[in-house]
């Protein structure tokens, strides 16, 4: 299959907008990331998915630990931040840790907390799937939403 085609199809699936974090050797690391979702409530586990090419592949696939911060609408800029491959991507970023030390961005509108419970070889990519620690919703603005390969303002979320 077209790999360009493959994902202009997947484009049409709307998600919302992560940016996944985790520490390693004492210095924060996070990715961009739309490809989460929650996997079980009993016990509550997430995952998401992470190219075997990014500039963070080792720190995740190391890591016993991460933290899905769950971006609003107007966190465009934060997000294109973390989806790019140079520079500190955390440089006047306000966080802290919770459980697991993995960083929390201070203002994502929920975050999660997890201890990696299992790597799953997928192709291209590596799935990370977490057990949740601790989940919190920390702001009632609207979702930063992704599709068809671009940001969608418009939506009417409420």
């Amino acid at each position: 299959m077209d790999k360009r085609h493959f994902r202009s199809v997947l484009g049409k699936f709307a998600t919302g907008v992560t940016i996944v974090t985790t520490i390693e050797n004492q210095h924060p690391k996070g990715i961009t990331a739309n490809s989460f979702t929650s996997v079980s409530l009993e016990p509550p586990l997430v995952l998401f998915c992470l190219g075997k090419d990014s500039t963070n592949f080792q720190a995740f696939n190391e890591a016993n630990f991460f933290a899905v911060n769950i971006l609003s609408n107007e966190q465009t800029e934060l997000s294109n931040r973390f989806a790019a491959y140079d520079g500190d991507r955390f440089d006047g970023v306000n966080w802290k840790n919770w459980e697991t030390g993995a960083p929390i961005l201070d203002d994502a509108i929920a975050a999660i907390d997890c201890r990696r419970k299992k790597l799953i070889d997928a192709g291209d990519h590596i799935i990370i799937l977490g057990e949740v620690l601790r989940a919190e919703k920390l702001s009632e603005q609207k979702p930063l939403i992704y599709f068809n390969g671009k940001y969608a303002k418009k939506l009417s979320i409420d």
